[in-house]
């Protein structure tokens, strides 16, 4: 099979997936438990097909595993997007707040989300467990490894993180980022993505079967696209227009952030 379809396939489900859900979270709030049931029935639906594929050793089972994946993603991004898996926390950061405080109290803004993140890539490990076909299992806790480290940069502080793409119910969370030329975290969380792409890489051309090789691929596509993110982080670029189509009704001004070269706590 063609190195390309694999690495495209990825491509495109990220970032169609990823516009679906900015999509149906700018719907009328009306609409939003009817989107967010259809979607959790979708994720029950890719959970079982995911435990049903791990046996299966073919391409089209790596294909499966990986869009399961995204799909049961896709459903939590929703639910905190429309704010019903979020944390206890819903209001801004009071000011002044540093140190232990400020962390306690950004966790608690997302800490429902968090759990039920790692709760359900527990599952999925579980499911899918000493079985041939681990693309979802990889692939979920890949997106987990990425979002996570992308959260802890952002509360500590990173000159150009977008804020475009938070909802009006939302944007109090921006009272929690920090802004810094760079933080300590950030090249080390560079090197972890670039580690995941080179070991995604190195496998897929190493594979002995094209199921193993399509699932390789897949994930180095969803790596390398989790480096890029990483990477608009640090660089004055707005990623926020790639999903333009997906918010047409929604003027992409960005929420104010901390002056630069103020942290909260360092």
């Amino acid at each position: 099979m063609s190195h390309a379809l694999p690495l495209l396939y990825a491509v495109l489900v990220w970032f169609v997936g990823t516009g679906a859900v900015l999509w149906l979270d700018r719907r009328p709030a009306r609409t939003h438990k009817l989107s967010l049931g259809i979607a959790t029935f979708a994720a029950a639906l890719a959970l079982w097909c995911l435990a049903e594929t791990a046996r299966s050793t073919g391409t089209m089972a790596a294909f499966a595993g990986f869009t399961c994946a995204l799909v049961v993603w896709g459903m939590h991004e929703l639910a905190f997007l429309t704010g019903t898996i979020m944390g206890p926390r819903r209001t801004a950061l009071p000011p002044g707040s540093t140190g232990w405080r400020r962390f306690r109290m950004a966790a608690l803004t997302l800490i429902h989300h968090e759990i039920a993140l790692a709760l359900t890539l527990a599952l999925i490990a579980g499911l899918t467990w000493a079985q041939p076909n681990q693309t979802g299992t990889l692939a979920f806790g890949a997106l987990f490894a990425m979002r996570l480290s992308t959260k802890l940069n952002i509360f500590i502080g990173l000159p150009h993180v977008s804020t475009e793409m938070l909802p009006e119910s939302h944007r109090y969370l921006v009272s929690y980022y920090g802004r810094a030329r760079i933080n300590l975290l950030f090249p080390l969380s560079v090197v972890a993505c670039c580690t995941a792409v080179y070991l995604a890489a190195r496998a897929a051309f190493g594979a002995d079967s094209d199921g193993a090789q399509t699932s390789y691929i897949l994930i180095f596509g969803l790596t390398l696209l989790g480096l890029i993110e990483h990477a608009f982080l640090a660089l004055p670029l707005r990623d926020a227009r790639l999903w333009r189509w997906a918010m047409p009704d929604t003027a992409l001004v960005p929420v104010n952030t901390p002056p630069l070269g103020r942290a909260h706590d360092r």
